[in-house]
């Protein structure tokens, strides 16, 4: 039993047609305890609403809820009252792209902010509040305003109000997607930090990959309001099923920009671009040289790259592969054999199966 349960959960919203449109559709998912779970899709993908049905932020059109134990929603209707949800809504913090801080008061204040509920006198509020700013390492920063910090800084202080009620659950909505690289890496650091320290579930709702690689757990990817695979982020990356997956395990910044720099309409009949998803443990750094060994073709390196992966190195490359019809599908079978995720482009350079 996971501390997050959706089943069969819908969301449908009516158009200015007044045509149903279904953000969110059958989805189910399980979140256990502890995990770091990514859900990942592009714009519109539906992932912000789906995640927002686990604290009834948006309320769902059908399915069931349970988080914690306690059902919120049953066959598509709430049955916690709204003041246990109330307080159920203080276990799950939430972070967002947009910070929410209110600029005209303090950084602490802001902290201080969450716990005006909470019971605490003025003084143990204070403690409290600084205390969470001390966790996040922004402590020395308590009396400044948050005009004053940078967008880093900022989701710092989002971060320790989120947790001042001590969740069980943190939700990350697009959290990193305002920040510079240095920035997002530092705050993905942090929610890893927090996620073994206070014994966290933390969901990321985000559009990068590379921000699930960095630190989740397990994945979902979503599209028009579907999860269209799930599983262990290691199954995920070295074996995707879904033609979208398979662009989004792949799909760096610097893969996305080496196919841009291509010309790909020069690719004629007699050539094709793959890319490539291997663990550096299994396949050797020799896969081109083998290639040509073995089925007689010329690969070129387009671009390569090694990634971290839970500390197991993760290898990407695009290879233009010259042969015929006959030579490239013996360069698939010959690449899969080996344990290598293989996915063709077209001329576009988009992915397909």
């Amino acid at each position: 039993m996971g501390i997050i349960e959706l089943q069969h959960v819908n969301v449908d919203f009516p158009n200015k047609k007044r045509e149903v449109v279904h953000a969110v559709h059958d989805v189910n998912l399980t979140i256990e305890k502890g995990d770091i779970y990514g859900v990942v899709g592009f714009s519109g993908a539906g992932k912000s609403t789906l995640v927002r049905t686990i604290n009834l932020l948006q309320k769902p059109s059908g399915g069931n809820i349970k988080v914690n134990g306690t059902d919120f929603i049953k066959d598509g209707k709430q049955v916690i009252s709204n003041k246990d949800l109330q307080l159920a809504r203080r276990k799950i913090g939430m972070i967002f792209q947009n910070f929410n801080l209110l600029n005209e008061i303090t950084v602490v204040e802001n902290v201080a902010f969450a716990l005006k509920h909470s019971g605490l006198k003025d003084n143990e509020v204070e403690e409290k509040s600084l205390k969470l700013l001390e966790l996040v390492d922004l402590k020395e920063k308590a009396e400044f305003y948050p005009a004053q910090l940078s967008g880093g800084q900022q989701q710092r202080v989002a971060i320790a109000r989120a947790l001042a009620n001590e969740p069980d659950i943190l939700i990350s909505d697009e959290a990193t997607s305002a920040l510079d690289p240095q920035n997002t890496q530092q705050i993905l650091d942090l929610l890893k930090k927090l996620k073994d320290e206070l014994n966290l579930t933390i969901v990321l709702i985000t559009h990068e990959m590379s921000a699930v690689k960095k630190i989740c757990d397990k994945v979902a990817v979503m599209q028009q309001g579907k999860i269209v695979e799930k599983g262990n982020l290691r199954d995920v990356v070295l074996h995707p099923k879904n033609a979208l997956t398979k662009s989004f395990v792949g799909g760096s910044l610097e893969v996305i920009n080496t196919l841009k720099s291509l010309n790909l309409s020069n690719i004629n009949d007699q050539e094709a671009i793959y890319q490539l998803i291997y663990s550096v443990a299994n396949v050797t750094k020799t896969i081109i040289i083998d290639l040509y060994r073995e089925i007689g073709v010329e690969a070129s390196m387009l671009y390569g790259n090694v990634e971290l992966l839970d500390d197991e190195p993760i290898g990407t490359l695009l290879v233009l592969v010259k042969g015929d019809n006959e030579k490239q599908q013996q360069t698939v079978q010959f690449l899969e054999k080996e344990q290598v995720a293989v996915t063709r482009l077209n001329e576009k350079g988009d992915l397909y199966e």
